[in-house]
């Protein structure tokens, strides 16, 4: 309970840029294209943090989320540790690779916006696998952006 509630300035803060990123979107204004890009960029950079040291101490707060060595499929399936980091960490590269694109392609920049639909698409369902093969309560957040953007994407409610 503790961690959800440890998220809960944190889903405020995603939810109101969310909707004020909607609203700019739905007027057609250039900061909505500006801000979603950037909102994709720093939801895919976030996935690099799997890959950084835990820092020594969290300050009596919750455990360092991003811990490759924590996977169920680890502790619960019985699997390589080296196998599951290999899959992680090759995840990460198409989440950052995938939501760079499309937030270039969102703002029209060296990608085409025809890409926007399958870059979102793609590098949210690498996500989501991320988040649930590293599961820990405190990532619920990063699925719920990865609902929201395939939900957008599944039912064309924005493109560029």
């Amino acid at each position: 309970m503790k961690t959800i509630v440890g998220i809960l300035p944190w889903a405020v803060v995603v939810a109101a840029i969310g909707g004020a990123t909607w609203w700019l979107l739905s007027r057609d204004m250039a900061a909505g294209r500006w801000l979603l890009a950037a909102l994709l960029i720093g939801h895919g950079v976030v996935h690099v943090m799997f890959v950084v040291p835990a820092p020594a101490a969290t300050g009596g707060g919750p455990d360092w989320p991003f811990d490759m060595a924590r996977s169920w499929a680890i502790t619960g399936a019985g699997l390589d540790l080296n196998m599951v980091r290999a899959v992680g960490v090759a995840l990460i590269a198409v989440v950052v690779a995938g939501f760079a694109l499309a937030a270039l392609s969102t703002v029209g920049v060296l990608v085409p916006p025809g890409w926007w639909q399958p870059t979102v698409a793609v590098s949210a369902v690498a996500s989501a696998v991320l988040l649930v093969l590293f599961f820990e309560p405190q990532l619920v957040l990063g699925l719920g952006i990865d609902t929201v953007l395939l939900a957008a994407v599944a039912t064309g409610a924005w493109v560029p």
